[in-house]
C-alpha cells in the first residue's frame, strides 16, 4: 500500500483560478506532491461536488478573546459612548481571571471554530504570560504552551507570537490589571521566546515569532533589541488607534512607522498589525520595504478603529494578510469581504481591489491570496499555496450549498470568496490528514462544553 493519498475534488484551486478534474497528491510527510508522477497504489479520495482550495492562514489572532463575544456590546452606565479604549477594559476582565487550563479551554475552542471556517494555520499574538499577581510561573511559558497544545489538539498549525509588554505607555503610571503581560526587561522577553522555539522545534506544525506589542507598550530599547534578533519573524500592532500615535509624537516626535524605520525593523519579515491610522509617507515606507499589514476587519470594525487603506498599500508595493483579532466574528473569507467591503464605502466606487485585467475571477484571487499565501508569508511558513512541496493544508467547499447554488465555472471562485457562507466549508485538512469531515470536527462537542462551563463560571 502507497503512503500517498491523492484528493480529486471537481475542482481544484490552481494558478488563481479554479480548474476542472484537478487531484492533489499529498505524501508521507504531508506535503504536495507532482500529481503527474503519482505511482500505482495510491490512496484516492473522491471528493464528490467540492471546490478544494489551500487552507487559510490566520495572521493575528487573540484566542482568550473569544470569551467576551457579545458582552461588550453596549455602552456602560455613566458613559456617553463606547470605544477601543473601553472595551479593553472590559477584556481584562476575562485576561486577569484565566489559568492554564482556562486559557486551553478558551483557545481550543475558538481554534475549533477556526478549523470549521477553513482555517488550517493561526498566527496567536499571545501576551498572558504570568500568574493573576504577575508573579512568573515556574515555567515562563507554560500558558504559551497551553495555547499551542489547544491548536495542536484542535488540528491546526500555529505560530505562537510570543508578546513582549514593558509598560503601560508613555508617562502613564502602572496599570495593575497588565501585570500578566509584563516582563521586567528586554532581554527576558527575548529569552522566553528562544527557549519556547527550542522546546517545540520537533513539531513541524508549531513556529515562534517575536511580537512587541505596540510603540505604546514597548520603549525603543526593546524595539532596538528585537531588530538585531534573528530568525524570527516579527509582528506588532501598529497605528490602530489615533492615542497611539499621539503617544509617539509625544515621546519620539515619530510616528509609529516612521521610528520603526528610523530601527530598523521594516522588512519583508516584518507584519504591521492593523495599519489604520498611516500617512501617505508611512505607506510608502511599508512598501518600500516589503512589509505586510495583518488587516482585521471584523475587529477594527466592531471596535471602531477605522479602515485599513489596503488599496494604497498594495499599490506602493506592501503585503495584506488577515486576521480574525478579537474573536468577534470567525470566518477568515468575510475578512477579505470587509476589506473590500469598507474600502467601496470610503472610496464610492466597487471593486477597489481587483487587480485590473478584465478577469472575472481577478478580485476574488486577490483576496483568496491575501487569506491564504500572504498570511503564511508573514508567519515565515511554507503553505498557503496548492503547488509541489508545499505544506499540504486545503479546505473544501459544498459546491451545492444554498450560498453557491447557481455559480458557473468562471464565477465559481469570486462566489466562494465573496459569498460562500461558512457552512460550506466541509472538508478540512493539515498536512494532508483530514482535521473536519462533512462539516464535523471530532473535538466540536466535548470542546463546546467545556468553554461554555469556562465562561458561565467567569460570567455569573
Amino acid at each position: 500500500m502507497s503512503d500517498i493519498t491523492v484528493y480529486q475534488p471537481d475542482f481544484l484551486y490552481v494558478g488563481g483560478r479554479l480548474i476542472e478534474g484537478g487531484a492533489l497528491a499529498v505524501g508521507a510527510d504531508g506535503r504536495i506532491l507532482d500529481s503527474t508522477a503519482v505511482p500505482a497504489g495510491a490512496s484516492v479520495v473522491r471528493l464528490r461536488g467540492r471546490a478544494l482550495l489551500p487552507g487559510l492562514v490566520n495572521g493575528h489572532s487573540h484566542a482568550f478573546q473569544r470569551l467576551i463575544r457579545g458582552r461588550t456590546e453596549y455602552v456602560v452606565a455613566g458613559h456617553e459612548a463606547d470605544d477601543f479604549w473601553s472595551w479593553r477594559e472590559a477584556m481584562y476582565r476575562a485576561a486577569e481571571s484565566l489559568g492554564p487550563d482556562d486559557v486551553y479551554v478558551a483557545s481550543r475552542q475558538v481554534f475549533v471554530e477556526m478549523a470549521l471556517a477553513g482555517i488550517t494555520t493561526v498566527g496567536e499574538f499571545h501576551y498572558i504570560h504570568h500568574q493573576q499577581d504577575g508573579t512568573p510561573y515556574a515555567d515562563r511559558n507554560v500558558l504559551a504552551k497551553a495555547v499551542i497544545r489547544a491548536a495542536r489538539d484542535a488540528g491546526l498549525r500555529i505560530c505562537l507570537l510570543r508578546v513582549g509588554y514593558a509598560r503601560a505607555g508613555f508617562q502613564v503610571a502602572p496599570n495593575p490589571r497588565q501585570r500578566r503581560f509584563i516582563d521586567p526587561d528586554v532581554d527576558t522577553f527575548l529569552a522566553s521566546a528562544e527557549s519556547l522555539a527550542s522546546e517545540v522545534k520537533g513539531d513541524a506544525a508549531v513556529s515562534v515569532g517575536l511580537a512587541p506589542h505596540s510603540v505604546r507598550a514597548v520603549p525603543k530599547g526593546w524595539l532596538s533589541a528585537v531588530a538585531k534578533a534573528r530568525g524570527f519573524p516579527v509582528h506588532m500592532h501598529v497605528a490602530e488607534q489615533p492615542k497611539e500615535i499621539e503617544a509617539s509624537l509625544a515621546e519620539y516626535g515619530r510616528r509609529p512607522v516612521e521610528l520603526l524605520s528610523d530601527l530598523g525593523l521594516l522588512g519583508a519579515g516584518f507584519t504591521a498589525v492593523h495599519g489604520v491610522h498611516l500617512t501617505d509617507e508611512e505607506v510608502s515606507m511599508l512598501g518600500a520595504a516589503g512589509a505586510t499589514v495583518c488587516a482585521c476587519p471584523s475587529t477594527e470594525r466592531n471596535l471602531g478603529d477605522g479602515i485599513v487603506p489596503a488599496d494604497a498599500l498594495v499599490k506602493a508595493g506592501a503585503h495584506i494578510s488577515l486576521g480574525s483579532d478579537s474573536q468577534a466574528h470567525v470566518d477568515l473569507l468575510d475578512e477579505a469581504r470587509q476589506l473590500e467591503g469598507h474600502l467601496r464605502l470610503s472610496r464610492l466606487r466597487r471593486s477597489v481591489l481587483d487587480p485590473g485585467g478584465g478577469q472575472v475571477s481577478g478580485l476574488g484571487a486577490r483576496l483568496l491570496d491575501m487569506a491564504t499565501l500572504e498570511g503564511a508569508r508573514c508567519l515565515g511558513l511554507s503553505t498557503g499555496a496548492l503547488t509541489p512541496g508545499a505544506l499540504a493544508d486545503f479546505f473544501t467547499v459544498d459546491l451545492g450549498h444554498p450560498s453557491l447554488v447557481g455559480a458557473g465555472p468562471e464565477s465559481l471562485l469570486v462566489s466562494i470568496v465573496l459569498g460562500a457562507e461558512k457552512a460550506a466549508v466541509r472538508e478540512v485538512a493539515v498536512a494532508g490528514r483530514l482535521v473536519v469531515r462533512d462539516g464535523v470536527h471530532p473535538l466540536a462537542e466535548e470542546s463546546g462544553r467545556a468553554f461554555q462551563t469556562l465562561a458561565h463560571s467567569l460570567y455569573r
